[in-house]
Parts: structure tokens; sequence; C-alpha cells
């Protein structure tokens, strides 16, 4: 286990660290978060929105004064990634909606991001400025060309410090390549290439190259009225650059490996639960719908997400998960109401622990959960203003279904389905975790003796 990963209900106390974003009152649909990724070192942490704006925060230094007291994460970068537009060949808007953000590894001192909304993928170059030159020969200072005739020195021009700036500045962009809306993009490990996934489609990219990208996964059939299912999620592994994962709405999960045929269109393996007939209901393909994939830190294992439970597989065992943790089963009775307020369209995500001991997922009524794969015990906390003093200690929630209700229990009949926790983030290797709820960004962390 990495150090500072202890067991979660033992030794792991949640508190409030901070809240970012308006209070209710003001919130416009372009505000609501779609997406929280960390970077590889967990100091910067990035939130993409309905409104095509990606935001990045920073970690602070920790201040020798209060050594104990971690840094707060702080507004490092704000820019507009994306924009609205409109396709006049399909008659179709296409929105900015930003749908998923992924980081690269640092290599210099710049940081480098993708970005996608529906149809096209952006690399974003994130970068200080603190100096700027000064005593150009052929121009002022305000950056006017100089009369030639005037110019009766050489000056070597020379660098002057300046206020920080933040640049963030669109190095590539990838478009015109899916016909579908794009739900997953997952950078190799070779660090040279990204995959992007659609419903229909997944395409292999280079970093480098941006009119052209190969198709190495097509299920689209030659009839659509043939259509059965579509992809939902895809993943590379994280260590091995020629394998990845993808989900699908009927809730298998296929690994593809790129060596062995250029279109992958036959799987190496193939995960799937068979279905208990007793369960069996009109809803049992909906619910059973994968929303989110992730490979484990180590690759050994993939964690899936449908919508009332997250399962964990095997690599080496395909005809069933080795764990099924219940996100919310108390919702089964409720599917109908569900389904007709489309929540039961819901695409909830999910995420491990540095350590892959612990996982996270989301809920209604801004609950999300956390199971312990080690100790098989789990927790319900709530994202709220109400708790946000700073250091508050989150005390665990408890939905009760039928029978009496104890006081500090919440019932299911008074469940807020309009307050979602659907995208989660967890810090690469402390206990710090970011919960976007709606148009806030709450970030917990452990208690700090």
């Amino acid at each position: 286990m990495t150090p500072g990963f202890g067991s979660l209900m033992q030794d792991v106390l949640w508190c409030f660290s901070q809240v970012k974003g308006t209070i209710d009152a003001g919130v416009t649909e372009s505000d609501i978060i779609s997406t929280v990724e960390f970077n590889h070192t967990g100091e910067l942490l990035a939130t993409g929105d309905k409104g095509g704006r990606v935001v990045i925060f920073q970690r602070e230094q920790e201040s020798k004064n209060q050594p104990h007291r971690r840094g707060e994460y702080n507004v490092y970068s704000t820019f507009q990634s994306h924009e609205p537009e409109f396709d006049y060949l399909k008659s179709l808007e296409i929105e900015e909606k930003i749908n998923k953000i992924r980081w690269l590894p640092q290599q210099n001192a710049a940081y480098f991001l993708l970005s996608t909304n529906d149809k096209t993928v952006k690399l974003w170059k994130v970068s200080e400025r603190d100096k700027r030159p000064e005593g150009y020969n052929l121009k002022d200072e305000d950056g006017r060309l100089r009369d030639p005739s005037m110019i009766t020195v050489l000056r070597v021009p020379v660098l002057r410090p300046m206020d920080l700036m933040v640049e963030a500045t669109p190095r590539r962009v990838f478009a015109n390549a899916h016909t579908y809306h794009i739900n997953s993009i997952s950078v190799n490990s070779d660090y040279e290439t990204y995959m992007s996934a659609d419903d229909l489609r997944i395409n292999l990219w280079n970093f480098e190259i941006t009119n052209q990208s190969f198709n190495i996964v097509d299920i689209k059939p030659a009839n659509m009225e043939e259509l059965t299912e579509v992809i939902t999620a895809a993943e590379f592994h994280p260590h091995h650059c020629n394998t990845f994962v993808y989900s699908s709405s009927k809730g298998t999960i296929r690994l593809c490996d790129m060596r062995t045929a250029a279109l992958c269109d036959r799987h190496a393996k193939f995960f799937e639960e068979p279905e208990d007939p007793s369960n069996r209901s009109f809803f049992s393909e909906i619910i059973s719908s994968i929303s989110d994939v992730k490979f484990s830190h180590s690759g050994r294992y993939i964690m899936t997400r449908d919508y009332l439970t997250v399962k964990v597989w095997d690599l080496n065992m395909e005809n069933r998960p080795i764990e099924t943790y219940q996100v919310h089963d108390y919702l089964r009775s409720k599917l109908c109401s569900l389904y007709e307020n489309d929540c039961i369209f819901d695409k909830f995500e999910c995420v491990w622990n540095g350590s892959d001991s612990v996982i996270m997922t989301g809920s209604y009524n801004n609950f999300f959960r956390m199971f312990d794969r080690n100790t098989k015990r789990d927790v319900t906390l709530e994202a709220s203003r109400e708790n946000s003093k700073p250091r508050a200690i989150l005390k665990p929630r408890k939905v009760c279904v039928g029978g009496k209700r104890r006081k500090d229990e919440i019932s299911v009949d008074s469940l807020d389905f309009s307050k979602k926790i659907l995208h989660t983030a967890w810090h690469p290797s402390e206990n710090i975790i970011a919960v976007a709820a709606t148009n806030n960004l709450y970030i917990f962390q452990d208690k700090v003796n």
C-alpha cells in the first residue's frame, strides 16, 4: 500500500477542505461542471464545464508556519477551450460542453492537456511567463517599427522581470474524424498517441498529426437498423501501449490488442457477467449499460460502473467480476419513476485511489460512495455547503428503505434526483478527492493529526 493510504474506514476521517463555485442562486446551464481530472503529480486539478471553459487549479505550497496544513487549490488558469458550432451539412448544433480532459505527463516547465467536446479534440499548452524582453533594435518599447535611419547603435535586448502570467495556447486541433459524439479520450503509455472514442468508432491519433487518424475499432453495422449496441467508454492500459479496453451499452467489456490487426474488430478478451433470469425486467438492458471503465494503476484490474453497481474485473477472468459493489440498491424499486424523469440514463463515473485499494463513485442527493476492497466496508458521504466549515469532518449518511426511519437517516422518497455526483477525481498519491456537484467543485481530504 502507498504510504498515506490506510484502511478507508478505520484510519481515514474525511473532512471538508474547499468549495469552488457560486451559490446555487445564479447558476446557468453553462456553469455545470462536466469533467474533473488531477494531473499526474496531483499539483494541478482541471475542471471542464458545459460552457466550454477549462479551469485549472494549482496547489499552493505548504506554509512553514502551519506545517500540518496542506496547501489549498487556487485558480491557476481559466480559458475558453471550445465554442458552440453549427454543422451546416447536417443542420446540427455542436455543443461547446467539455466531455473529457486528460493530462499528459509533464516533460518540461509547461503543462499539456487534451480537452474534447462532442466532435473536436484540442491539445492545450499551459505555460508561465515572468520575464519580458526589452531593448529591441527595430521596434520601440510599444512594439511599433522604428525608422531605420534613426537606428545608429546596436542594442542587446535584455529580459526584465514582470508579473507572472499564465498563458493557455491551443497547440493542436484534431477535428473532422468523428460522425458521432466523442465520449472518451485516453492518452497511451507511449505518450506519442492517444485515442478518441464515439458511439460506434475508436480512432488512434499521433500527437504530431492533426489531419489523419487510424480507425482501430468500428462496430457500425452495414444496415443501421441492425444496430444493437454502442461504445460507451474506452481506455488504454496504463503500461502496455498495445492494449486497450472499451465498454458497451450491453454491459460487456472488450479487451483489444493492436498487435493482432490494424482494425481491432476481433477482441482478445470479452468480459461479461451472465444475467440472472430471475432479475430480468423491462429496465435490465438500460441499467446494465456501462457508463465508465477504468484500468487500475497496476494494470491488473478493470473497474466498470453501470447504473446500480461498480464491478471489479480481473484481466485473467472473463466470465464474471471478482467484486461487485451496490452503489444505491434502494433505487431498484424506483426504476419506473427514474425512467420517466430520464435519470436512468445518467452516466456516473468511477475512480480508484492511488493504491487501487479503494474505489469511489457518485450517486444522487449529492451523495458519493467509497468502497474499501480490503475490508469490504463502504461509506456514503455528502457534498453540501451545510457542513462546509474548514476541516469539518464529514458524517457518514444512511438511506432508509421503508419501515421506521432513524433520526440520522434520510428516506429514499426524499432524495433529490436533480443533485447528482457524476464526476469525481482522486489525487494520484494522497487522500485528496475532488467531487463535482452541479456547478460546485468540492475538495475533501483526510483529517491530518
